[in-house]
């Protein structure tokens, strides 16, 4: 029993934060508030050469954005060399560990060989009992794998995983280059980050025993292990840019909420009987390993997108407006933080936006001087008989005392009802007159909002370019 839950999420700072490791971050908050534990982040950047800070900056602003606050951290396994190579050393003092100083060509040959006899291409550990120790050659450390038997990794979600210690070769622990090796180092950051539950992706599981094995060597207590199945696109296939996107990074800049994208990123191989929408507390007082599946999770964009939508709709119109300050900003739009019109178009706008880019995009209409047409809606809705309806609306809302929704409805309503029209035959050509397209929330609620003196305009403004159309074709 351990006193106090610690887990990990450790990147590797080659990139951006993927989704796939969003998920592994989350579901080890998770966990260690479920348990009232602690989350620890480590940057495991001993990759030197693909290693970049770019990246650490876009995982830890990627985390920041989720939510997923870390207790400790971020360390560094770059900072960390003496620690290695202390454990190194005790790792040689007590024989578990040799001197390889096979080249590289020796190597491809062996494995070369290996395939051609349809063997495994393992290491054949022909420097294991090698007693000189050359000093003009270059070399590796290599640990002392088990010769015989089977490690049994017992997993919170894959059950007992068997592995024959035969197959399992004399791994790197220490490059030529005085580089430590993924394996090595994670067992002892764990050790001395004194991490109890070992939370990762099911792509780890096959290193699992080969930490164990380090683990052993220098009688450490064993943590937990947890292998979450990784998150596949609609084909089955493993998540690949070739889906989508794949970045948080991305969906912050399409305008997805954080909030649903961790709800949908939780909901991604775990569930709590049928429930779809989570809130964070809900979750973390929800959470377990018995609800994590053993098999893959598909990825749906359309089912995140439904999510996000939800989140939408039930943000204020003043929390929208905040998060989509930067949507604005980007397409140059001004406005005013307390316009009370441009507060009640968000809000009657927010019931059909799925992300806060649709959001910003369907009331470009209302920062816009002039607006431009739907080309394929204004052949179809801009003719010579509209023109005329319009015109007879037109002249009904200049007389209208108050431009209020009511007298807006009553004045256009009036006119189709006497026309013996639709309401959508000249509510539509309205509608694009006012707004440049067919879709928005309801026409007399947009006129209201934009007020007599726009409305008109844009109005008059269509008038002219049916005139001019009109004119064209004959």
């Amino acid at each position: 029993m351990v006193s106090e839950v610690r887990v990990r999420f450790a990147p590797s700072p080659t990139g951006y934060l993927h989704i796939g490791g969003a998920r592994t971050a989350l579901f080890n908050y998770l966990f260690a508030r479920h348990n009232n534990g602690k989350f620890v982040l480590r940057i495991e950047d001993t990759d030197r050469e693909r290693s970049t800070q770019a990246s650490v900056d876009a995982i830890v602003e990627g985390l920041t954005w989720l939510g997923l606050g870390w207790d400790e951290g971020p360390f560094y396994q770059s900072g960390r060399t003496e620690l290695y190579r202390d454990h190194v050393d005790r790792l040689l003092d007590k024989g578990r560990a040799y001197r390889c100083y096979c080249t590289p060509e020796e190597l491809e040959l062996k494995r070369t060989r290996a395939l051609a006899e349809k063997r495994k291409p393992i290491y054949d550990r022909t420097c294991r009992e090698r007693s000189d120790h050359p000093a003009d050659r270059p070399y590796v450390i290599r640990f002392k794998s088990p010769l015989y038997g089977t490690t049994a990794v017992r997993d919170m979600v894959k059950g007992t995983v068997v592995f024959n210690n035969e197959e399992i070769e004399d791994f790197v622990i220490l490059r030529s280059d005085g580089s430590p090796t993924y394996n090595f180092v994670v067992v002892v950051d764990d050790v001395d980050m004194r991490i109890t539950h070992v939370i990762r992706g099911d792509d780890h599981l096959n290193n699992t025993p080969k930490q164990i094995f380090l683990y052993n060597a220098f009688d450490y207590t064993l943590p937990l292990f947890a292998h979450i199945p990784l998150i596949h696109g609609t084909d089955k296939a493993r998540l690949s840019k070739r889906h989508g996107a794949t970045s948080v990074e991305e969906y912050k800049r399409q305008g997805y909420l954080p909030e649903a994208l961790v709800n949908y990123l939780v909901r991604l191989g775990w569930s709590s009987g049928d429930k779809e929408v989570f809130a964070m507390q809900e979750m973390i007082d929800g959470f377990s390993f018995e609800g994590v599946s053993k098999s893959a999770a598909v990825f749906n964009p359309e089912k995140l997108l439904w999510l996000n939508a939800t989140y939408v709709r039930e943000k204020s119109a003043a929390q929208l407006l905040a998060m989509i300050e930067p949507f604005l900003k980007e397409r140059g739009w001004q406005y005013n933080s307390q316009d009370a019109k441009l507060l009640k178009l968000i809000d009657e706008t927010k019931i059909r936006a799925r992300t806060l880019a649709e959001l910003s995009d369907m009331m470009g209409y209302y920062f816009k001087e002039t607006v431009e047409y739907d080309q394929r809606a204004a052949n179809r809705l801009f003719t010579a008989d509209s023109a005329m309806h319009i015109e007879h609306v037109l002249s009904r809302l200049s007389l209208l005392n108050t431009f209020s929704r009511e007298g807006i409805e009553h004045a256009i309503k009036g006119y189709a009802s006497e026309a013996g029209l639709k309401l959508g035959d000249i509510a539509q050509p309205l509608r694009l007159a006012v707004t440049g397209g067919t879709v928005s929330p309801g026409l007399f609620e947009i006129m209201e909002i934009l007020g007599r003196g726009v409305v008109l305009k844009r109005i008059q403004a269509a008038l002219q370019y049916i005139s001019k159309g009109i004119v064209a074709e004959t």
